[in-house]
């Protein structure tokens, strides 16, 4: 998912009419809509990639963009609505044959352990929305002038918060980071980040690709303790090809000298990065003061089982690891979005059959709120497409009831109409991001980013 998308958590409305709303805490929502038949109404909620992949299936859409399929005749975007106050599930699903939640995982995972409410503790949800331009987060102004700093967690998040902090500020210059953010960085004294997992290094969360950029990361050498990948080369004939050969790359870096560039360049690095096994967090240790992170305690544990179902147990031991900053990354989570909606709150999910809301006719879900907060946008894309045809396959076969005429986004209009409630249309949205593109091009960067709810709104409605 890129920055832009995921920072607009948009939420979406469609004619199929496909459209699309989704609860959120800046209250952006898009509205589109498609016609698979002229008298079905869809209303898909969420406008992140689960949402448009969804729309884009729905619509029969042949050209891959998500602009494209907001631009088609057949789809409309609602956007700054939000469900709960502005509309109702309830209003949805009168006035939609089917109504599909597409809204992501806008909540996090609590470490439960004390000192997490320190200053100097963060959320990756925060912390990414911070460097990404997220208007909620854009005064999180975290702390960067130490010289260590933890991750908890190592998937593909840790790795790119871990990347974010060591980038040299020339390659960052070069994103869409924020000119806040990026300032930030540059000031930055951090030397050393150490990303921490509970189980060993077949279990890590992170894919090939984005461990692949951290180890070629200019400027910084990748230290791995060769000791915690001895016996593992035995097990890598009895797994999968991509655990295979990212755990392949990880015993590479951890077990051989480095040669020609990488050694000159690992020689000369002033940032290092670490992967720290085995080890689950116990308490967030203060500064004298009591008010800032010092430090972090961790119980090192040991594995029981093997492969994706092992599981960590403690030993009784313990360690202590001192750093200025910690962010935890051991999860996003969906929230329950309306009373009416079932909710599974162990799993983060809603309860689904390939898509299919469980025992509420009608109703449909995909992307993180289907399956929980894992995989990458191809995964996303395919899981849409999934929901897509189940509920294409219904109406095909009348198990979706599109016998009686609904309004559709005509309602949705009306009601918000009547509640004072003035959303942003596509076009709208389109004039911010032509303006974030502009502002980047004077400073060389493909976009300088508006932090600014209002300034948002005054400028789509102009």
């Amino acid at each position: 998912m890129s920055a832009y998308c995921s920072r607009w958590t948009l939420r979406f409305l469609n004619r199929l009419c496909v459209s699309g709303l989704a609860k959120t805490n800046n209250k952006h929502v898009q509205h589109f809509s498609s016609q698979t038949s002229p008298s079905v109404q869809v209303c898909i909620v969420g406008s992140g990639p689960a949402g448009f992949y969804t729309a884009q299936h729905l619509l029969k859409n042949v050209i891959n963009t998500f602009t494209q399929t907001a631009h088609l005749e057949r789809c409309e975007f609602f956007g700054n609505v939000t469900i709960g106050s502005d509309i109702t599930m309830e209003e949805l699903k009168m006035a939609y044959h089917a109504v599909i939640l597409c809204y992501g995982a806008e909540g996090s995972r609590s470490l439960g352990v004390p000192g997490e409410k320190l200053s100097g503790v963060y959320s990756a949800k925060d912390f990414v929305g911070w460097y990404n331009g997220l208007p909620a987060n854009k005064d999180l102004n975290p702390d960067l002038s130490s010289d260590a700093v933890v991750i908890l967690g190592q998937g593909n998040v840790a790795l790119d918060v871990a990347r974010i902090l060591l980038s040299p500020v020339e390659l960052l210059k070069k994103t869409d980071i924020t000119q806040a953010s990026l300032d930030s960085v540059a000031a930055s004294k951090i030397k050393r980040v150490v990303i921490v997992g509970r189980r060993g290094p077949l279990q890590v969360a992170c894919t090939i690709k984005e461990l692949r950029e951290m180890v070629n990361l200019p400027g910084t050498k990748p230290v791995l303790d060769r000791r915690d990948f001895e016996g593992i080369k035995d097990a890598l004939k009895d797994i999968a090809r991509p655990r295979k050969r990212l755990t392949e790359l990880l015993m590479k870096v951890a077990m051989e000298e480095p040669s020609g560039r990488d050694a000159e360049r690992w020689a000369a690095a002033s940032q290092e990065w670490s992967l720290r096994f085995l080890r689950s967090p116990i308490k967030i240790l203060p500064t004298a003061d009591g008010k800032k992170v010092a430090g972090i305690r961790f119980a090192v544990t040991t594995l029981e089982g093997s492969g994706e179902n092992a599981k960590a147990v403690l030993t009784g031991q313990e360690e202590e690891v001192s750093c200025g900053l910690i962010v935890s990354s051991i999860g996003y989570k969906s929230l329950p979005i309306d009373d009416g909606v079932p909710f599974d709150e162990t799993q983060g999910v809603i309860p689904n059959d390939m898509g299919r809301v469980c025992q509420t006719p009608g109703l449909y879900c995909s992307g993180w709120v289907k399956r929980g907060p894992t995989g990458v946008i191809a995964t996303t894309m395919n899981d849409s497409f999934e929901t897509a045809r189940c509920v294409l396959e219904d109406i095909d076969s009348r198990v979706l009831d599109c016998s009686m005429a609904k309004p559709g986004h005509h309602a949705l209009r009306g009601l918000l109409e009547k509640r004072g409630v003035t959303p942003v249309s596509f076009s709208g949205w389109e004039k911010i991001d032509a303006l974030e593109v502009t502002r980047g091009d004077e400073i060389g960067k493909p976009r300088e980013k508006l932090l600014d709810v209002q300034e948002m709104l005054q400028l789509a409605r102009a």
